[in-house]
């Protein structure tokens, strides 16, 4: 006898679940708090910011060097104020590395710690910037910060100012950084000039009394 083989009984197909609406968006842009329209400013923020921390380290580092200059000039100032060498042209030349060593401390301070700006009190901007800290330490609590944060990002418009502010903000704070740092740079090779010509002069006073007298 054939046997026959069991008949799988006809199932009728199962309800397909709704498809999810593919987004037009890149998939690193599709969110519900970032568009497209924000992406390319985070990108230029990322830029300023490197520009600042690299100018803070140039500050830090020429702010170093401009120390153990000093240190070692004014640990031998009482032997070029000695010396019989001494003349008017020293004189004027350690006047002028004290005041542009000054200065290049000054400008250095002022690249380190710079001015901050206010870019908020214009009508069309949120009322707080809560990309800085000086926003986000005026909510007494982070549940207030979360919540106006929220609020915030929910409108593409204002997300777009809110960051467009931060990055002008930092534009700013970048060229007030670069033009004290030009001026640190200068001040700081102007002194160092002057150290070289005061040596310069005790040496050549030394030599010329060694060869003469």
């Amino acid at each position: 006898m054939e046997e026959k083989t069991p008949v799988k009984p006809i199932t009728e197909p199962a309800d397909t679940a709704p498809s999810v609406p593919i987004s037009n968006e890149p998939a690193e842009f599709a969110s519900k708090h970032v568009r497209s329209n924000i992406a390319p400013i985070f990108f230029i923020i990322q830029s300023e910011q490197l520009i600042l921390q690299r100018t803070d380290q140039k500050a830090f580092t020429l702010m170093s060097l401009l120390g153990v200059f000093m240190v070692f000039f004014i640990v031998h100032f009482p032997k070029v104020i000695a010396s019989e060498n001494f003349n008017y042209l020293s004189g004027l030349m350690v006047f002028l590395y004290f005041i542009s060593a000054t200065l290049g401390l000054i400008n250095l301070m002022l690249v380190i710690v710079p001015r901050i700006r206010n870019d908020m009190a214009h009508e069309d901007l949120p009322t707080v910037n809560a990309t800085f800290f000086g926003g986000i330490t005026q909510f007494p609590n982070v549940i207030d910060y979360a919540k106006y944060l929220a609020e915030t990002t929910d409108d593409n418009e204002n997300t777009f100012k809110m960051f467009a502010s931060q990055l002008y903000g930092l534009g700013h704070i970048n060229a007030y950084k670069n033009k004290h740092m030009r001026r640190a740079i200068l001040f700081f090779g102007v002194a160092i000039l002057s150290e070289l010509i005061i040596i310069m002069l005790m040496t050549w006073g030394l030599t010329w009394t060694a060869l003469f007298s």
